[in-house]
C-alpha cells in the first residue's frame, strides 16, 4: 500500500563563495525544504543588501514604461547575474529613462501648446475691448473657466439676474454680465459652480487670426515630437524585449538567492543550511553538491528518529506524496483538507478512484462525459490556461470517461435515449435478449421499475460500505504504523469499530436477503465490538501501558461510554445511508436528461437544436458543480473522517518563482 515519501534531514556546510551556486543548485531542484523559518525582519539593522532585488525592480519598471506584457514564468535554466549583465541591465535602464524622460517632457510641452490654442480660440470672436465693456456703469462682466456640464444649471440660478455667453468650441470658457447691483449674486453663483476667473488685459480685443495659425502651427508641431519619441520608445522595446525578458529572469533569481542567503545562519566565511529532502535524491544530491563545490561542502544525512526536534514532537517531517500525472491532479483535494502524517498511508490513489467512480454514477450522459474529457486533454496539453484550471486536466479527463461509460449503460447522449439505442442492443443481445438501454434509470408505471430503483440505491449503498471500509483499514494501518496500538485495537475507527460496523452490515444482508434467523453468536459479536468501542479511552489507556486506567473516575467513564455508543451508531448509520443521495443524484440526471429531450421535441427545428445546446450547457456547468460538490462532501465527511483524526506538515520545497522578491 501507497504511503507517503521517506524523508531525510540534511545538513549542509557551505563556503561564502560557493553559496549563490549551492542556492541556485538547490532552487531549480525544488525538492528541499528549509528547516528554519524565514521571519522577514523590516527593521534597519536586520536589513542585508539584495543587490539583485534593487535591479529586477528597475527593470521591472523599465518593461512598464515601455508598455511590454510580463512573464508568467522562466523560460528555460536561469544562469546567475554576471558583470556583464549588469553593466547590461545598466545601460537598458539608463536609456529607457532617458527616453521616458525626454516623452514627458514632450507630453508637458504638447500639453501646453494644446492649453495655449484653445485658451486663445476661447476668444477669438471677442471683438470689442474688455476696458470698453468694462468701463459701462450699468454692466458687471466676468470672463472665465467652468465646467461645461454646469452652464445649463448656473443659467438656471442666476435667472434674469444675469446672461451667460459661451466663448469657443468647447464650452469650458464663459462671459457673465449683470447688472452693477446684481454683482454680489452673480459672484455668490458663479463662486458655487466652480468658476474660475481670467486675468484680462484692459486693451483685449480677442486674438489675431495670425496669433491662432501660429499657435496651431506650435500645437501640431508638439504633438509631432512627442509622436516621434514615443515611436522611438516602441522601436527601442521591440529591439531589446529579447535580452530585457532574459535580464528579469536572471535577476529574479538572483533577488531570490540573495534573500535567503541573507537569513541563513552564517559566520564570516561559511553558511549553514539544513532542510528536508526526499530519500530517494539523498545520494544525487550529494553528488551533484560535491561536484559543484569541488569537496568544499560539508554534508551530513539525519534520519527522522535521529532529529531532536522531531523526537520531541516540536517539529513534524515534511509530508510528500509522488504520483503520476493523473493521480496528481487529485492531490490539492488531499491537502485543502489536510496533510497526512509522516509515514502513512497515501490516501490520493483511494480519493482518484472514489471521486471518479462516484461522479460518474451521479452523472450518467456519454455525450456530456466526453465534453468533460475533451476539456481535461486540452487541459493537460495546456490548451486551456485559466486560472490555473489546467492542473486539473487529469481530473476533467478521469471524470469525463467514468462519465460516458455511465451514460453507455443509461443510455443517454447529451439527454438524447434513441442515439445509443443500436449500441445498448448489440451489447446486450451478446448475453441474451437485446434491450436498451442497458440500464434503466427512469422511473415508470412498471412495478419493476420501482424494484430497479431501490436495487440501485442499494448498489450505491454498498459502494458507500467499499468507501468507509477502505477508511477503516487505512486508519487502523496508520495506527500500527505511528506505534499506537491501542488506537489501532480499539475506537470507532480502531479494529472493534470496524469489526462491529462490518458484522452489523453483514448481518443487515443475511437477514435481509437470506432470510437468515438471527443466532446467540451474532449478538455475541456485536455486542462484545461494541463495548470495546464504546470503552475504548479504557482499553487504550491499558494497552499503552497508560496510568490510572479510569483518568476522571468510573461515573465519567460509564457517561463516555453511553454517549460513544449513541455516535457510533448514529456516525455510522449516517456514513452509509449518507450514499443513497449517489443513487438520488443519478436519477435526478436523468429526469433532467428526459425534461430536456421532451422540450427538444416539441419545440421545432431550429428551436428544438437551440433548446437542446442550452439544455444540455446548464446540465454540464450547473450540475456537473453540484455533483463534484457532493462528491467531495462525501469524501471528506464519509471517507477522510476515518482516518484524518490529526493531520502533517506539507512538504514545500524552496524553488524559484518568477517576479517573487523580498
Amino acid at each position: 500500500m501507497a504511503r507517503t515519501t521517506t524523508m531525510r534531514l540534511i545538513e549542509l556546510m557551505v563556503l561564502r563563495e560557493d553559496i549563490h551556486s549551492v542556492l541556485k543548485y538547490l532552487g531549480e531542484l525544488g525538492e528541499f525544504q528549509f528547516q528554519q523559518e524565514f521571519a522577514s525582519d523590516s527593521s534597519d539593522s536586520a536589513k542585508r543588501l539584495n543587490p539583485d532585488a534593487s535591479v529586477f525592480e528597475r527593470l521591472q519598471q523599465v518593461r512598464a514604461a515601455l508598455d511590454l506584457p510580463d512573464l508568467d514564468g522562466y523560460k528555460g535554466s536561469v544562469p546567475l547575474p554576471s558583470d556583464a549583465d549588469f553593466e547590461s541591465a545598466t545601460k537598458i535602464i539608463d536609456s529607457v529613462e532617458d527616453i521616458h524622460k525626454k516623452e514627458l517632457s514632450a507630453a508637458d510641452e504638447e500639453k501646453r501648446a494644446v492649453s495655449a490654442y484653445r485658451e486663445a480660440l476661447a476668444f477669438a470672436n471677442l471683438k470689442v475691448s474688455y476696458s470698453d465693456l468694462e468701463s459701462l456703469s450699468f454692466l458687471t462682466l466676468r470672463i472665465g473657466k467652468i465646467d461645461p456640464e454646469k452652464i445649463d444649471d448656473l443659467k438656471a440660478r442666476l435667472g434674469s439676474r444675469g446672461i451667460i455667453v459661451r466663448l469657443g468650441d468647447d464650452n469650458s470658457r464663459i462671459l457673465a454680465a449683470s447688472s452693477k447691483k446684481a454683482r454680489f449674486a452673480l459672484d455668490g453663483e458663479l463662486k458655487e459652480a466652480g468658476f474660475t476667473e481670467l486675468q484680462v488685459p484692459k486693451d483685449f480685443k480677442g486674438i489675431p487670426d495670425e496669433v491662432l495659425l501660429t499657435l496651431e502651427r506650435n500645437k501640431t508641431e508638439a504633438a509631432a515630437a512627442l509622436e516621434e519619441i514615443q515611436t522611438e520608445r516602441r522601436n527601442f522595446a521591440e529591439t531589446h524585449k529579447d535580452e530585457l525578458y532574459r535580464l528579469l529572469q536572471i535577476y529574479s533569481v538572483g533577488s531570490q538567492i540573495y534573500s535567503v542567503e541573507n537569513s541563513l545562519e552564517s559566520t564570516e566565511f561559511v553558511y549553514r543550511i539544513t532542510g528536508w529532502i526526499p530519500a530517494y535524491l539523498i545520494r544525487k544530491v550529494m553528488k551533484d553538491l560535491d561536484e559543484l563545490t569541488q569537496s568544499r561542502a560539508g554534508i551530513r544525512e539525519f534520519l527522522p528518529t535521529e532529529v531532536p526536534s522531531v523526537v520531541s514532537g516540536q517539529e513534524k517531517v515534511p509530508v510528500q506524496v509522488k504520483h503520476g500525472k493523473i493521480v496528481s491532479s487529485f492531490e490539492r483535494m488531499i491537502f485543502s483538507y489536510g496533510s497526512p502524517l509522516y509515514g502513512t498511508v497515501d490516501p490520493t490513489p483511494f480519493v482518484a478512484l472514489f471521486f471518479t467512480v462516484l461522479f460518474g454514477i451521479m452523472f450518467g450522459d456519454a455525450g456530456q462525459g466526453l465534453c468533460f474529457l475533451i476539456i481535461g486533454i486540452l487541459c493537460c496539453l495546456k490548451k486551456i490556461k485559466i486560472s490555473g484550471w489546467e492542473k486539473f486536466g487529469g481530473i476533467f479527463c478521469c471524470i469525463g470517461i467514468s462519465s460516458t461509460i455511465m451514460g453507455l449503460l443509461t443510455g443517454e447522449f447529451f439527454a438524447n435515449e434513441t442515439l445509443l439505442r443500436p449500441f445498448a442492443l448489440w451489447v446486450t443481445g451478446l448475453f441474451g435478449a437485446p434491450r436498451a438501454p442497458i440500464l434503466h434509470m427512469m422511473p415508470s408505471n412498471d412495478p419493476a421499475s420501482i424494484i430497479r430503483m431501490f436495487t440501485f440505491f442499494g448498489f450505491t449503498i454498498s459502494i458507500g460500505f467499499i468507501i468507509n471500509s477502505c477508511g477503516l483499514i487505512i486508519n487502523i494501518i496508520n495506527q500500527f504504523s505511528l506505534r499506537r496500538i491501542g488506537k489501532a485495537l480499539f475506537g470507532k475507527t480502531g479494529i472493534s469499530g470496524a469489526v462491529f460496523f462490518w458484522y452489523v452490515i453483514i448481518f443487515a444482508v443475511r437477514v435481509a436477503m437470506f432470510k437468515h434467523v438471527p443466532a446467540a453468536y451474532d449478538w455475541i459479536v456485536i455486542a462484545v465490538s461494541l463495548f470495546l468501542t464504546a470503552c475504548s479511552e479504557i482499553f487504550q489507556r491499558l494497552v499503552d501501558g497508560e496510568r490510572p486506567i479510569l483518568e476522571n473516575g468510573l461515573f465519567s467513564a460509564v457517561i463516555g461510554a453511553v454517549v460513544e455508543i449513541i455516535e457510533v451508531i448514529s456516525s455510522y448509520l449516517s456514513n452509509t445511508v449518507s450514499f443513497v443521495r449517489v443513487g438520488a443524484f443519478a436519477l435526478a440526471h436523468a429526469v433532467l436528461g428526459y425534461i430536456i429531450n421532451t422540450f427538444v421535441e416539441l419545440a421545432p427545428g431550429a428551436g428544438g437544436i437551440a433548446v437542446a445546446i442550452l439544455g444540455n450547457a446548464i446540465v454540464v456547468v450547473l450540475e456537473g458543480m453540484i455533483v463534484a460538490i457532493q462528491v467531495v462532501r462525501l469524501q471528506y465527511y464519509e471517507f477522510f473522517s476515518k482516518f484524518f483524526s490529526e493531520t502533517g506538515r506539507e512538504f514545500k520545497p524552496f524553488s524559484f518563482v518568477y517576479k517573487e522578491t523580498v
